[in-house]
């Protein structure tokens, strides 16, 4: 066994993912990881959506390469260079003008809740205004701006008044919402009497993913759209975990035919798992001065050669083919795997290849997530009380390889299902 006594010795008791995973892991293709013992793992995890693409994708492991040999420039703060204009390029022929999508870029720092903290800023800047509306169950980051309008209390404990000047909302479908509450949320926005400050902007995850794989629908986003437009308030699609294919579409939102003001990318924006954060902005919110939002890591070069190597596959529709195969063979199988477990699977959830199992016990998540793990396969729950087996393998995941993975997850839930007969039986 690797001696693993360094982590133990160094490393901050605020480490999660080894826990659950005690291997020291080395090597890594598409949707494999090898630990350094040589054990193969199944990654039904894709770095929590930062690798959409797998590990060490060829295309893009050889655009970095040949970057590095040619000494390319690594960080340059927001000066022009070759490297992000071949990104912009792609970004615009690729993904913005086939879409119709005006949208400017702002480089912001390298993670996700960077660019949710910035789009709060220029929203609030924008409007004028400063309350922000967010959803049951949202994550978007662990900054203070984003925690803030993040709903798990576990994710904002022990920080007192993180939730000023947010107003929370019911997502669609929380506890049989949809709807009338938008509507009522809009009246009392205009209600001079209605108690609510005016709404700098509202922020949103179409499928909200560590809440749990909840999907709005496409009317309720499109009320949505309209309810922002109507308050004066900008409408933000938090797209860090969902966008870059992982619903289906390249973002999240284009289902229900919308156009938010602003747009959230991050984890699987630079296509290989390299630090990048890119904010989208309607043209007229983008009213910086000069220099007034910055960072030292806005320039990832890096990030943003490989960004380019990952947009470049986007353009010839096979990668949109995979999406759409694997989807449907993931959706068949869970439609499947929840009806022959229905005393252990509330239901099935998600979008695409966002997708997962509610379990009626959250201890039995945890029990048939472990059991998986055993089984060398890379995975995690989500949900407000983990109750929910999170499925999220790289959206070009070999079929075979797609239903071993989904095999040894099957194996883990008949385990707990005679486990839990066994059980009835002895009482």
């Amino acid at each position: 066994m690797s001696d693993l006594t360094i982590f133990e010795e160094l490393e901050s008791s605020v480490r999660y993912y080894c826990r659950q995973t005690p291997n020291l892991f080395a090597t890594a293709q598409g949707a494999k990881v090898w630990d350094a013992d040589g054990n193969e793992f199944i990654d039904f995890l894709a770095g929590c959506g930062s690798l959409n693409l797998g590990h060490n994708h060829p295309a893009i492991k050889r655009a970095l390469i040949s970057y590095l040999e040619q000494d390319g420039i690594g960080n340059a703060l927001d000066f022009h260079t070759r490297a992000k204009r071949d990104f912009m390029e792609a970004f615009r022929d690729v993904i913005l003008r086939p879409r119709k999508l005006p949208y400017v870029l702002q480089f912001t720092g390298p993670t996700g809740t960077n660019c949710v903290e910035v789009a709060l800023k220029l929203a609030r800047k924008a409007t004028g205004r400063r309350s922000i509306a967010a959803f049951t169950n949202a994550f978007h980051g662990m900054s203070m701006g984003a925690m803030a309008a993040t709903g798990s209390s576990k994710a904002r404990r022990r920080l007192p008044g993180s939730t000023d000047g947010v107003v929370r909302l019911p997502f669609d479908g929380y506890h049989g919402a949809g709807l009338a509450e938008l509507n009522r949320f809009a009246e009392m926005v205009l209600d001079p009497s209605g108690g609510i400050e005016p709404i700098a902007a509202i922020i949103v995850e179409t499928v909200q993913g560590e809440g749990g794989l909840n999907v709005a629908s496409e009317a309720w986003l499109r009320r949505l759209r309209q309810i922002a437009t109507d308050i004066g308030a900008l409408l933000i699609v938090d797209d860090i975990q969902a966008g870059c294919g992982r619903t289906g579409d390249f973002f999240s939102f284009e289902r229900a035919g919308i156009v938010p003001d602003i747009v959230c990318l991050s984890k699987s924006i630079s296509g290989a798992g390299l630090p990048m954060a890119l904010l989208l902005a309607l043209p007229q919110f983008d009213v910086w001065c000069p220099g007034e939002h910055n960072g030292t890591f806005r320039g990832n070069n890096l990030a943003f050669v490989t960004a380019a190597a990952a947009i470049d596959l986007w353009r010839d529709g096979s990668l949109a083919a995979d999406i759409t195969a694997n989807s449907a063979a993931l959706k068949a199988w869970l439609a499947d795997t929840a009806r022959t477990f229905a005393e252990l699977i509330e239901r099935r959830r998600g979008l695409g290849m966002m997708v997962g199992l509610q379990f009626r016990n959250p201890a039995v998540a945890k029990n048939v997530a472990d059991q998986a793990r055993a089984d060398r396969l890379l995975i995690e729950t989500c949900g407000p009380y983990d109750e929910v087996i999170k499925i999220f393998p790289p959206l070009n995941i070999e079929l075979d390889l797609l239903e071993e993975g989904l095999e040894r997850l099957h194996r883990a839930i008949v385990s707990e299902h005679k486990k839990n007969a066994f059980a009835s039986r002895a009482a």
